[in-house]
């Protein structure tokens, strides 16, 4: 069981590409932070990230008021904001908006993008400085409990391998690229599930590029002990799992799996354990017609009573009730 695909498929990771921009420069964009966004781009989701591949060109992205946050991207690169964080894109790092300028070109849906003229004279190489970007949006939930995006950076950038290299990115961000610019049946189809694949191959990047020792969930997921017991967690939510059997399982102490895991990721293993299967819970609840009985039994608990009250206490209502509003939106 992989333990990264288990989350994303938990959370209903669902993507979307929206538009292509082409500018040249002196250009810059200022994006809204994506829960703004979220009721317009992709309603029903909890929470919405934003990402951009850059096409063709060069441009540079940063934090929106952290100028010195900025990253340069090349061609083939990809950056998420997986927390939703408003940022600017531009040619120059230093370019400000120029308000009135007009737009430099619209979304595939008609709607006009806040792309902008920066100050200043246009490149005298109008092809140097001419950028393109694939613009899309991921949703996902995010309570009542998501690791892996709590876990990523404010903003995660990855840069396509050399050719050559064993490196699926590429072959995404094309497949993306292509399929945005042609509307053949099923496209939008296509795309979303595109957008996906991207982020997960994102995110793979980013842990497998983390030093030893890191901290947090994808530290923990590295660490041969500590990624047994999530392993274990995550392979098996329904049994009856306690602090000496995972302890035993993964041949360390209580008393150092409590220490480890609780410095590693901020919360007990048993706390994770109930955390991650509220999350199976509102899945199983939101995605289908089981009964409170059976997916009491299939996330660990020994009776309707027991989940109920365990949900309650994670979400402040109780499961049936949960499950209507959350058919009535």
């Amino acid at each position: 069981m992989d333990v990264l695909s288990d989350v994303l498929q938990a959370v209903r990771l669902s993507g979307a590409v929206f538009y292509e921009v082409e500018a040249q420069a002196p250009w810059v964009a200022s994006a809204r932070p994506a829960l703004e966004q979220a009721p317009d781009v992709m309603p029903g989701f909890q929470h919405v990230m934003e990402y951009h591949i850059v096409s063709r060109g060069r441009c540079w992205v940063a934090l929106e008021n952290e100028r010195d946050t900025a990253v340069a991207l090349e061609a083939g690169s990809v950056v998420v904001f997986p927390h939703g964080d408003a940022h600017v894109m531009s040619s120059d790092p230093a370019c400000q908006p120029g308000p009135g300028h007009g737009v430099v070109r619209q979304s595939l849906r008609g709607e006009p993008l806040p792309f902008y003229l920066g100050e200043g004279q246009a490149d005298a190489d109008e092809e140097a400085g001419r950028a393109r970007l694939v613009c899309g949006f991921l949703g996902c939930d995010l309570s009542p409990f998501n690791p892996v995006v709590q876990a990523l950076p404010r903003m995660l950038h990855v840069s396509a391998l050399p050719a050559g290299e064993n490196d699926v990115l590429p072959r995404l961000v094309q497949a993306a690229v292509a399929e945005s610019r042609v509307r053949r049946p099923g496209h939008a189809g296509v795309l979303s599930r595109l957008s996906e694949l991207l982020f997960i191959e994102v995110v793979r990047r980013h842990f497998e590029a983390l030093p030893p020792g890191q901290k947090g969930w994808f530290g923990a997921l590295a660490d041969p002990q500590l990624g047994r017991v999530l392993h274990l967690m995550h392979g098996e939510p329904a049994t009856a799992w306690t602090l000496a059997e995972l302890a035993r399982r993964a041949a360390m102490s209580r008393t150092v799996l409590v220490e480890r895991f609780g410095g590693q990721l901020g919360l007990s293993p048993m706390a994770y354990l109930a955390n991650w299967r509220m999350q199976l819970a509102t899945g199983m609840l939101a995605g289908s017609q089981a009964s409170l009985v059976r997916i009491a039994e299939a996330v660990g608990y020994q009776s309707e009573a027991a989940f109920s009250r365990a949900f309650k206490r994670c979400q402040g209502t109780s499961p049936a009730l949960w499950r209507r509003q959350q058919a009535g939106r």
